[in-house]
């Protein structure tokens, strides 16, 4: 699959910057506009910085089926309910099909100016349409928008990138190192006087559930139990403590 943003008739350039900018941000590269109000390559670098590689290659065309001509495939997008029959989907659903497609001629995705979008004409050349769901008092998106929901869903499909691993990984903590915890927490609770008038056991009982939900690692057992033994050394060093 070969994704093309395509805008027809974009009215504001400050949209195809940050509709650029959206596109490098989720590893799209190839844009075709038609019949926009302006495109200057030099100001929407000045807005959209960095994306110098992408407006180089982007193509401007006069008429809209000159632009969709090659793409085996469209993908409309639109805020409006048709009542004609079609291929109507949401934005995960589309970009699933579309990457599971064979990656054959360019797949394009269609999307209007933003007073009207697209019109039912234009729709009606579109092989499925996209419909993002809103609060339907005020459906309209933006068509940066618009065009960051569809990207950030193909990249999914596409198999984002993974999250960072951590610099550090431990094991899960064994129930030894658990209890030694739990005694030690015990500890330093004691000697701030913490259970007062409060029974020590229903309080530790619940003090174990939120750990064992917390599902510690051996490194984070470690951290909590050196809390727990500073408390009990700074109120020997003090003469603080008081239930110990």
């Amino acid at each position: 699959m070969i994704p093309v943003v395509v805008l027809h008739r974009t009215q504001d350039l400050v949209n195809i910057a940050s509709v650029v900018r959206i596109m490098k941000n989720f590893e799209l590269d190839s844009l075709r506009l038609v019949a926009p109000v302006e495109f200057d390559v030099y100001r929407i670098e000045g807005i959209a910085h960095k994306t110098g590689d992408i407006l180089r290659r982007a193509r401007v065309f006069e008429a809209l089926d000159e632009a969709l001509a090659d793409c085996r495939h469209v993908v409309g997008f639109t805020a409006r309910g048709r009542t004609a029959k079609g291929n109507v989907e949401r934005p995960r659903e589309a970009a699933e099909a579309l990457a599971a497609a064979p990656a054959l001629a360019p797949v394009a995705l269609l999307f209007g100016p933003e007073d009207t979008g697209l019109t039912n004409a234009e729709l009606d050349r579109c092989h499925r349409v996209v419909t993002i769901p809103t609060n339907p008092r005020y459906a309209s998106l933006n068509l940066a928008q618009a065009v960051a929901i569809m990207a950030y869903e193909l990249l999914v499909a596409r198999g984002a990138l993974p999250l960072k691993r951590p610099r550090r990984t431990a094991a899960p903590a064994p129930q030894e190192q658990l209890e030694r915890l739990f005694a030690d927490a015990g500890h330093a609770l004691a000697a701030i006087d913490f259970f007062k008038t409060r029974t020590t056991t229903a309080v530790m009982r619940t003090l174990r559930a939120v750990l064992h939900r917390s599902a510690l690692d051996s490194r984070e057992v470690k951290l909590a139990r050196a809390m727990c033994i500073e408390v009990l050394r700074f109120l020997a060093r003090t003469g603080r403590a008081t239930g110990a």
